[in-house]
């Protein structure tokens, strides 16, 4: 009787060391990104703001979107945002073009990390510019 007592909680017990907590902390971030400073560039013989965002390092994940984002410092609007899915780099163009004026720039990329994939997002930046 007291063997079977003794198996039985054994059992237990090696069963609950391989079950993960909810409260665990998640690993780390399944991607880094990198994020360009605001920066003016022609695009078809018109001055425009433009910033990529692109993975710099992944680690047994898979990105699947990257936002890229750039607003005139002091304006009301979200600014302007342009978004890839998969490994591409995502590049915004902001327009009108106002020379002195500071711009920022945001981005955001996802991926999907662990088993069942869960989605893992980072937010980088901001990178501000006078240009």
């Amino acid at each position: 009787m007291i063997r079977s007592l003794i198996a039985l909680i054994a059992v237990t017990a090696l069963a609950l060391a391989g079950t993960p907590t909810a409260g665990a902390s998640p690993g780390p971030p399944a991607c880094a990104y990198t994020l360009s400073p605001p920066q003016v560039v022609q695009l078809s013989g018109t001055n425009v703001v433009t910033a990529t965002i692109a993975p710099a390092a992944c680690d047994q994940s898979d990105a699947y979107l990257l936002v890229a984002c750039v607003q005139l410092q002091g304006s009301d609007g979200p600014g302007q945002c342009a978004e890839a899915k998969g490994i591409l780099p995502a590049q915004v163009y902001y327009q009108p073009y106002r020379p002195g004026a500071t711009y920022i720039s945001t981005g955001r990329g996802c991926s999907a990390k662990g088993n069942p994939p869960q989605p893992v997002c980072l937010s980088t930046g901001p990178f501000s510019a006078a240009l």
